[in-house]
């Protein structure tokens, strides 16, 4: 035959498969059975666990690894990996060698939406971390990195396992090397579930977002027992690392649960709003054809006093911006003088920014302006448009503010509003004085829309300070100081800070009616969908951390 031939004969099956009969195979069935009865005995083993560990791990009030991964993920849909993994032989002299090495790892789905997750097991031997158990959550990492789908870190241990050395603090090491390597790649989930002392803590402090279920959890990087000895200090395990602390204090946690149950399921709505990775878009969610007229909002023309030293609250404004009157706010309970929240307009996930003036007058101190820097960037990175709300009288002014170097925090906020190419849209609601409304996402730095009420007053400072600066031989020499202040502080607004003074000039894009508001930004974010903004040619830049 030809090689340019084609043999068109049918090729020759089994009998027993011409018949749509299996080929039976002698003693197959007799020499499996076991075999296969051993591997199910002992995977039910391993996903039981020890029973006197669980129930103390229930008496203290926590779940175990297994039980959160099924309270965090669509039923039916993990898949695990390395569930026979265990200690090298030898690793631990006459010690016995649990599988799983305590850390449940695979992948799942949340809401549909594929994720990969890790969950310390602290059942056996009490969750720390050796070679094996770092080894499996450097495979779900880089899985998750692989794939573009976001990592969720459930972190309840002791810490690194001391018999096995050098070798558990290279494995952390291999675990932080790959949070910053996913760092703006794709969203990181840490929830601190119980214990996560030492080294293990920077993980946390690495990923994008750290819920901390109250009570239960601690993270510190020395304990009690160390800080004692060291300093003197004595101090509860609560008070220096707990869940409360590092929400109010410290600022790492991003919140705060009395319960597992409401803590996974926040961590399982925050996925439904983000994308899985940086080059995907966020999940948009159903929403009816725009309505100019469903779009008015009368309550935004009643929340916001038009006196500028009045307070109100910020999230009352964007409850009525936003779909749904549904927002997902991040550190609530620290720096809680600006307001940072995901949320959806049109159904588009997008990151609104607030200063809130039920706190500290709204004003922004270092410590608010690391948060909405953070928060910033994280947008940035993930490609969610920004909307920024503006009622800010200044930064904090004082000594205590300057030496705690409120100049370099606020200048990260800066540099992270300067550095954004996501379609950024502010919204000045009330007064924007001085370097606040410049940091504020202003024109100036890059805003692409900016829309104002017309309460807004932007200047340099208010009118009375600025008079007080201006005219203060003219009201040193005054009969009637006050008289004059107040006379000229009038003069100075109708010239400088009327509502369309900013306008005139083209720094503020339009003004507004307030109840147009919803619409106008969801009109501005249509307008914008499509921005792109290629980087500067640069390795990065310098972050004034």
């Amino acid at each position: 035959m030809s090689i340019f031939e084609i043999d068109l004969a049918p090729v020759a099956q089994p009998r027993a498969a011409r018949r749509g009969e299996p080929e039976p195979v002698s003693g197959a069935v007799d020499a499996m059975s076991p075999l296969r009865a051993e591997r199910a005995a002992l995977r039910e083993r391993i996903v039981a666990g020890a029973s006197e560990a669980v129930r103390r791990q229930h008496a203290q009030g926590k779940r175990t690894a297994r039980e959160r991964l099924e309270l965090l993920l669509d039923p039916g849909s993990f898949t695990e990996i390395d569930m026979y993994r265990r200690q090298a032989a030898g690793a631990r002299s006459g010690a016995s060698r649990p599988h799983t090495d305590g850390v449940v790892a695979g992948s799942g789905t949340v809401h549909g939406r594929r994720v990969f997750v890790y969950a310390q097991d602290f059942t056996i031997l009490g969750g720390s971390l050796g070679a094996a158990h770092a080894a499996k959550i450097h495979k779900v990492m880089d899985l998750a990195i692989a794939t573009g789908a976001p990592l969720i870190g459930l972190n309840d241990s002791g810490g690194a396992r001391i018999q096995e050395g050098v070798t558990a603090l290279h494995g952390y090491g291999g675990i932080f090397r790959r949070n910053v390597q996913a760092s703006g790649v794709v969203p990181q989930i840490s929830v601190v579930m119980g214990p996560c002392a030492g080294g293990a803590a920077y993980s946390p402090a690495l990923t994008d977002f750290t819920f901390m279920v109250r009570d239960t959890a601690k993270m510190y990087l020395t304990g009690p027992d160390v800080v004692e000895a060291v300093s003197g200090e004595r101090v509860s395990h609560a008070d220096l690392g707990g869940a409360q602390v590092h929400a109010e204090r410290s600022g790492v946690a991003t919140g705060v649960y009395d319960d597992e149950e409401s803590c996974l399921e926040d961590v399982r709505y925050l996925v439904s709003l983000l994308p899985a990775n940086n080059l995907d878009p966020a999940p948009r969610a159903a929403c009816p054809a725009p309505d100019p007229d469903a779009d008015v909002r009368p309550a935004l023309a009643e929340i916001v006093p038009v006196a500028p030293n009045k307070p109100y609250d910020m999230r009352a404004v964007i409850a009525e911006l936003v779909d749904d009157a549904d927002f997902f706010e991040l550190h609530e309970d620290w720096a809680s003088n600006v307001v940072c929240a995901l949320a959806r307009i049109g159904g588009e996930t997008v990151g609104v920014v607030g200063n809130q003036p039920m706190v500290l007058a709204g004003v922004l101190d270092r410590q608010a302006s690391q948060k909405a820097a953070r928060f910033v960037r994280f947008c940035d990175a993930f490609n969610i448009s920004l909307v920024t709300l503006v009622d800010v009288p200044g930064f904090l002014p004082g000594a205590a503010q300057e030496h705690a170097g409120i100049i370099r925090h606020g200048a990260q906020l800066l540099y992270a509003y300067c550095e954004a190419t996501v379609p950024r849209i502010q919204v000045i609601v009330r007064k924007a004085y001085g370097g606040a409304y410049i940091v504020m996402d202003s024109r100036s730095i890059g805003a692409d829309l900016s829309l104002a009420w017309p309460t807004n007053e932007i200047a340099v400072m208010g009118a009375e300070g600025a008079v007080n600066v201006i005219h203060r031989r003219e009201l040193a020499a005054a009969r009637d100081p006050e008289r004059l202040r107040a006379e000229l502080a009038a003069e100075y607004t109708a010239d400088l800070m009327h509502p369309y003074y900013a306008a005139e000039r083209g720094l503020v894009d339009d003004v507004i009616d307030p109840v147009d508001t919803r619409s106008a930004v969801a009109a501005g974010l249509a307008m914008l969908r499509d921005k792109r903004t290629p980087p500067p040619q640069r390795k990065h830049g310098n972050v004034p951390l």
